[in-house]
């Protein structure tokens, strides 16, 4: 086996790996030897992100006003799918909180200032709210990586579940992607496997897939799975009146978004691509796309999405066999040289790949474009300073009531 696996090595011009591998023992050869099976080497056949693009076309949203109207009959109807055990939600969890300065999981981070407020204690104090509203449990799914599952798995039992029901929880990791050096070639890790990352928030319902996760999904007779983001504070999930206004427009999916502060704003806009529900980034637009508006001077692109979605279970299903596409990012990461020795490099050394939830909208027949108040919604920690700060996420906790 070590001998095929080294020919293929050589055949795919990753000589060092097959030499790193003879130098090991023989219990840390047959590891290795079975990391190496396991891992998906289509990335080696990665270029750079060319993915062409179809037509665009505006897709508006429900917007604050309308919402109003129907607030009540869209609650309603949301707290009935909650009560009969229709809603799941899926917290992807997988990212350490490195730009923070914080070496631990990002959801850990503690955001308080005269007490602590940890990250994944406002997304359970936020969910409380709506199961406390409907009388009902949710069940929750928290996505993690390698390196973070158990530290999380801890945390949470530590933290008595923030006062959630230890029961309706679960855990899932998501699968990890090789790593490539500016060469194309595979990297070692400090421990001396085959150096991978997480393979990014696109990959959730797959990797719910292979961790049976699903079947919990499927004897629980889920029909709906509200999938979003750790790093929002202010996150509202599983919100009833969000999940109402999906499922009386017919539609498939649904996704919170919010009005762009202003025509460059650097978001991802829902749209319309060849006829179907997608996003494009900021980048992706045209100086014409930008500043486009409507009769009523509205942008025509104007509402960004703030990873906050609504995906009927059967048609996820539908998903599972297609390949969503993998975008490079280049990034610094740690690895272990030649020589043995672990190097932490000053610059961005080596791409990881990743796929993007977004990508999943694109495979949906319809979705609903949801608006919310971003004052209200809208508080990511993305940076230490400045913009999606921690400073400017802990001024809208204030601002909404929230003690700190």
């Amino acid at each position: 086996m070590k001998h095929k696996i080294s020919e293929m090595l050589t055949m795919l011009h990753q000589e060092h790996i097959a030499a790193h591998l003879k130098k090991q023992s023989a219990e840390k050869q047959l590891a290795l030897v079975e990391q190496i099976n396991g891992l998906d080497l289509s990335v080696l056949n990665e270029g750079e992100n060319s993915e062409t693009r179809g037509r665009f076309e505006p897709l508006f949203a429900t917007t604050l006003g309308e919402i109003e109207e129907k607030r009540e009959s869209f609650t309603q109807t949301g707290l009935k799918a909650i009560r009969d055990g229709k809603v799941g939600a899926v917290l992807l969890a997988g990212g350490q909180g490195s730009r923070l300065g914080f070496d631990h999981p990002k959801g850990m981070f503690d955001i308080g200032i005269n007490r602590r407020l940890y990250i994944f204690e406002c997304l359970i104090n936020n969910l409380l709210e709506v199961t406390n509203a409907a009388g009902a449990y949710i069940p929750l799914f928290i996505m993690t990586s390698a390196d973070n599952n158990k530290e999380t798995r801890e945390f949470f039992e530590k933290h008595d579940y923030f006062g959630y029901s230890s029961e309706n929880v679960w855990f899932f990791i998501q699968e990890q992607l090789p790593t490539l050096d500016k060469n194309g070639k595979l990297m070692i890790s400090e421990n001396g496997n085959v150096l991978t990352a997480p393979n990014g928030n696109g990959g959730w319902y797959d990797s719910m897939a292979k961790t049976g996760m699903l079947r919990v999904v499927q004897n629980a007779k889920i029909e709906w799975l509200n999938v979003f983001a750790v790093d929002n504070v202010l996150q509202r999930i599983a919100d009833p009146c969000f999940i109402g206004a999906v499922i009386e427009s017919g539609k498939v999916s649904g996704a919170k978004v919010v009005a762009k502060a202003a025509p460059e704003e650097k978001v991802g806009v829902i749209c319309l691509e060849d006829g179907k529900p997608s996003i494009v980034e900021y980048y992706e637009m045209t100086d014409e796309m930008l500043h486009q508006r409507e009769p009523d001077g509205t942008l025509s692109y104007n509402y960004g999405v703030i990873l906050n979605y609504l995906f009927r279970v059967d048609k996820l299903n539908g998903t599972l066999s297609v390949k969503l596409p993998l975008h490079r990012a280049f990034k610094k990461i740690k690895y272990m040289n030649e020589n043995g020795e672990v190097v932490v490099p000053g610059e961005p050394n080596a791409y990881k790949f990743e796929t993007l939830v977004l990508d999943m909208v694109k495979l949906q027949d319809n979705c609903l474009a949801y608006e919310v108040d971003r004052s209200k919604e809208f508080a990511p920690v993305k940076n230490k300073t400045g913009v999606d700060s921690v400073d400017t996420a802990q001024e809208l906790l204030r601002a909404n009531g929230i003690e700190l």
